[in-house]
């Protein structure tokens, strides 16, 4: 029941866009391409210049989608049952938009201040957050060229890449609930050597955590951050810039969708990449949409035997 009422909520979401869309200028099949596109935060759009052909309203418009299409599923069921506390309790929800807003604020700032002094704060807000909206969520939609807005909001932004949505929804990456029991360990962990002769237990939402959900998490940091390195490296041994195999490597991973570099055509394009280069990134995106040890349990030849 649950997975129907999912299923009904992602077809609800998917239909309110393409209207909403339809309602701000779109044209009936890219409105239909670009909501099924952002509700699935899968990022394709059917214009080189992505959703730089749809400036103004529909950039504000596709961010609530975007957000809403990253956030747990079960709690948006929960709240149409008329339900939202659970909603508004979340701590992943809560810390996700949290995460948003301090990332955006940062780059608004920073582009005011020093790139883009003389630029309208309205459009330089709109821009910075759809685009780290669309990069955070793992959709992967762009209206400008962010490299343009300098080091630190790149940075940024190729982090928000390499944390992705809430675990639930149809968000890549890492996902926020991992990080979550990742700074928890960490925060125990530090509390525990200032003093080691006291117990302190792993809390998510005031629960205590399992240990085997923290070996889990701990796991899957460790394998997507290795596999993460060799990927760049491998990426890099094919001759490309080692910018492009940073980046390259980051999107498949994360299955965010954009790459920059000297090989990425001005449309986004990597036709010119190395064949060796692209079956890389297959491997890598692979591995980042089935969450690494579904796909590497593939390799271990007890897990073929009867």
């Amino acid at each position: 029941q649950i997975a129907a009422e999912m299923t009904r909520l992602y077809l609800f979401l998917t239909a309110a866009c393409i209207v909403t869309y339809l309602l701000l200028g779109m044209t009936g099949f890219d409105a239909v391409m670009h909501a099924f596109s952002t509700v699935s935060t899968g990022g394709f759009s059917n214009y080189d210049a992505s959703f730089g052909r749809y400036l103004g309203a529909p950039e504000w418009a596709a961010s609530v989608f975007m957000i809403l299409a990253s956030i747990p599923f079960i709690r948006m069921v929960q709240a149409m049952r008329g339900n939202f506390v659970p909603f508004w309790r979340d701590v992943q929800i809560r810390a996700y938009l949290r995460w948003i807003f301090y990332a955006c604020a940062i780059i608004v700032v920073y582009r005011l201040l020093y790139v883009q002094q003389d630029a309208r704060p309205a459009e330089v807000i709109r821009e910075t957050v759809f685009n780290t909206i669309s990069t955070f969520s793992g959709t992967g939609f762009s209206s400008t060229d962010i490299t343009q807005w300098g080091h630190l909001p790149f940075a940024i932004l190729i982090v928000c890449g390499l944390i992705g949505g809430c675990t639930g929804s149809t968000g890549c990456s890492v996902k926020v609930f991992r990080y979550l029991v990742l700074f928890e360990a960490v925060r125990v962990q530090v509390r525990r050597m200032h003093s080691p002769h006291r117990i302190y237990a792993l809390r998510y939402e005031g629960r205590p955590l399992d240990k085997d959900v923290v070996d889990s998490v701990m796991a899957f940091f460790t394998l997507f951050m290795l596999s993460f390195g060799l990927l760049i490296v491998g990426l890099s041994l094919t001759g490309l810039h080692p910018k492009t195999a940073l980046t390259a490597a980051w999107t498949a991973i994360a299955n965010v969708g954009p790459a920059w570099g000297p090989e990425v055509s001005e449309n986004g394009s990597i036709a010119d990449f190395p064949l060796a280069a692209k079956w890389m990134m297959i491997f890598g995106m692979f591995l980042g949409r089935l969450e690494l040890i579904s796909v590497l349990v593939l390799f271990l030849p007890r897990f073929w035997q009867r």
